[in-house]
């Protein structure tokens, strides 16, 4: 009998969301993202729970309202400045900024545009105001350990420091 995915089990997928307007990938993670259902809030509660009941090599397809998650754009955080006076290092699109405010919190904006002029950076979440698909491929179900079940997902080792103690990451 196949295990499904229910509360306290260990699961891997990987996913991709999807532009549903165009079609087009906007996030893709091939490599296996792993949590424990029900503990780990890694994703979001409509993802999450259109997983229950799933197993591994099953496909699904959950529609998600960017607005809802992630809010309405906010064009104040979108602004254009003069190439020359940004470091060179952010002179590349896609580059993450982090900008601190005068508190100390910070928020990460990313280059958008860039001519031999200006560059633009926004610090809207790139999947706001967007309707997307979220297309999950499931990879693993298994119980979960005691340990795992703790820290919401697989507890790794990292090095033996003196030959007597291994230290979870």
């Amino acid at each position: 009998m196949k295990e499904t995915i229910q509360n306290e089990k260990y699961v891997e997928l990987k996913y991709q969301v999807i532009d549903e307007k165009t079609g087009d990938v906007l996030t893709e993670v091939e490599f296996p993202l792993g949590y424990v259902h029900g503990v780990n809030k890694v994703l979001s509660t409509p993802v999450a729970s259109e997983l229950e009941g799933k197993s591994v090599g099953d496909i699904i397809e959950v529609p998600i309202d960017g607005h809802l998650l992630y809010g309405e754009r906010d064009e104040s955080l979108v602004f254009t400045d003069l190439l020359e006076n940004v470091p060179e290092e952010y002179h590349e699109v896609g580059t993450t900024i982090i900008m601190e405010n005068e508190k100390g919190d910070t928020k990460n904006f990313i280059v958008t545009r860039m001519d031999d002029k200006t560059i633009t950076v926004d610090g809207n979440n790139p999947l706001c105001g967007r309707n997307v698909i979220f297309r999950l491929e499931i990879l693993l179900v298994r119980d979960a350990t005691d340990e795992e079940v703790a820290a919401g997902g697989k507890i790794e080792n990292g090095p033996d420091i003196d030959g007597s103690l291994t230290v979870p990451l």
